[in-house]
């Protein structure tokens, strides 16, 4: 099949022929960069930001500059981090990241960026993956640098604060959640047990810039590539959005594995709206993709291979 086609929601053709699309695809571009949203961990369990047309939903996020600076933002994300962080935490691979883990084992892909941070493409098993906004799992002192794990500053979170371990909340996306303002009055902060400092997780906040040489090695992986993959991504997001530019700009071709509308639609050669964890085990099957030994238990239980 052509590229330059809108593939609806599997209308034009069923499942498997969208998977011979996409497989078509990968054979003739065996370079290709892949570059993953939220929606491809929608299937995990962890809420995705936007709807289908790329309108953000609920509030505005906690802004970087304003957390470093107040203490009151501090105790906001904290007390909501608390109550929404065992989402991820529990979180696991879906069929779309273990498909992906097999693909780039069998050589099918170049390297994966992922504006994700909740380190699943590594739980599955992939290993050339560039976290553009870090990972939610570990945290930074603002003091001294000390990273610690995220899971250790759960149980000081739990134990300065019993009145908010027990709260009920609504998830939303990267381990926030929806707490009332009352919650928040006596919530003690963690702080950083070398130097007592204030603890940040070690991901790039809106408002912030996605560290220069972070930067400089996905430029250098899209460079190298020969055509571009996004999924789960509206890429309303520039950090995201500006690897479409690059690639369009220098004649590498664009496909988008993503239910919805994108930044980048004018830019994009294939387009299947179709679920990453549908789509991706048969992409995977059909170029005879398969998973890591320690994988392979927990694929034949989901059924995805």
């Amino acid at each position: 099949m052509a590229e330059g086609l809108d593939l609806r929601d599997g209308a034009a053709e069923g499942i498997d022929e969208l998977a011979d699309t996409l497989a078509e695809f990968l054979v003739r571009h065996p370079k290709t960069l892949v570059l993953t949203g939220a929606g491809l961990s929608t299937a995990s369990g962890i809420p995705d930001y936007r709807d289908r047309e790329g309108v953000r939903r609920g509030r505005l996020p906690i802004q970087g500059p304003e957390f470093r600076r107040s203490p009151a933002v501090q105790r906001r994300y904290w007390a909501r981090s608390m109550i929404g962080w065992p989402v991820l935490a529990q979180a696991r691979p879906n069929a779309g990241h273990l498909a992906l883990a097999a693909l780039e084992s069998a050589g099918r892909l170049g390297s994966v960026l992922t504006q994700n941070v909740d380190g699943l493409h590594q739980q599955a098993g992939s290993h050339a993956v560039l976290e553009l906004h870090g990972n939610i799992h570990s945290v930074l002192c603002l003091g001294c640098g000390t990273r610690v794990a995220r899971a250790l500053v759960q149980e000081q979170l739990v134990d300065a604060n019993p009145q908010v371990a027990q709260a009920a909340a609504q998830p939303l996306p990267d381990g926030d959640a929806q707490v009332e303002p009352e919650f928040l009055d006596d919530f003690t902060l963690p702080v950083c047990s070398r130097c007592g400092g204030t603890l940040m997780p070690d991901v790039v906040f809106f408002g912030d810039n996605v560290p220069a040489a972070r930067t400089a090695s996905a430029l250098a992986q899209m460079e190298a590539a020969d055509a571009l993959l996004v999924i789960g991504s509206s890429l309303m997001v520039y950090s995201g959005f500006r690897f479409c530019r690059l690639a369009h700009a220098s004649g590498k071709p664009i496909a988008a594995l993503n239910l919805g509308r994108t930044r980048a639609d004018d830019m994009i050669a294939l387009k299947i709206a179709q679920s990453a964890e549908t789509l991706l085990p048969r992409v995977a099957r059909l170029l005879d993709a398969h998973a890591a030994p320690a994988l392979i238990d927990l694929i034949n239980e989901r059924g995805v291979f």
